[in-house]
């Protein structure tokens, strides 16, 4: 694939040996238990994160640049991270299929949840391996909106799409560029790696916002 091309990082339908299909594939029950998982994850007071602003996220972020996926499209620390992960149960029991599936799974979210996770976020920055799952997370945590803000979790659609569904991959924003463009950081993209990358406003569906220390 060539290095100009986002890399197709969709949320994953996890059946045992099968390959991990395209968000447009998932039947109707599929989507509705995705659905139905966003919801329960909501955020008590009882899990308060330590209080962390955006700049430090985003060290946490950055300092994964350069990490590459095997041949196979897996073996990052994202995906061992993952599969060892409460998170990883929940999720096999929502989509189906195994843990042992997510070793070579498309891996934006999880670099999100993982960032999350390090950073001492992860109550508010979420954690999933499924993009579309992740945004409706933060809708119903009332955490979402349209401006582009550092620390925010920006989820793309390559074909300009504004529903949640049409949602192809996610990442952290670094700035808003004020030229119609953002600077982010973001795993599993065109090179197989986490880069830095300046991506147009037009491909945005939406933000996720973390609760930052002001």
């Amino acid at each position: 694939m060539s290095a100009n091309l986002p890399r197709l990082a969709v949320g994953l339908t996890v059946a045992a040996g099968a390959m991990f299909a395209n968000v447009h594939s998932f039947g109707d029950d599929h989507a509705a238990r995705a659905q139905a998982a966003a919801r329960p994850q909501q955020v008590s007071a009882a899990q308060k994160p330590a209080q962390v602003n955006a700049a430090s996220l985003l060290k946490v972020a950055e300092s994964q640049v350069g990490v590459a996926e095997n041949a196979a499209g897996g073996g990052t620390p994202f995906h061992r991270w993952y599969m060892s992960s409460q998170r990883a149960a929940e999720t096999v029991n929502r989509d189906g299929g195994s843990i042992r599936a997510y070793a070579n799974a498309p891996w934006c979210a999880m670099f999100v949840s993982w960032v999350g996770e390090k950073s001492g976020l992860r109550p508010t920055v979420g954690w999933d391996a499924y993009t579309v799952t992740f945004a409706k997370w933060f809708k119903a945590n009332k955490r979402w909106g349209t401006k582009s803000t550092p620390g925010a979790v920006v989820f793309f659609s390559w074909k300009g799409g504004k529903d949640l569904d049409d949602i192809q991959h996610v990442g952290f924003v670094e700035k808003d560029n004020g030229d119609g463009t953002i600077s982010t950081i973001e795993g599993n993209t065109g090179n197989g790696k986490v880069e830095q990358r300046v991506r147009p406003k037009s491909q945005v569906v939406g933000y996720g916002y973390p609760d930052y220390k002001a």
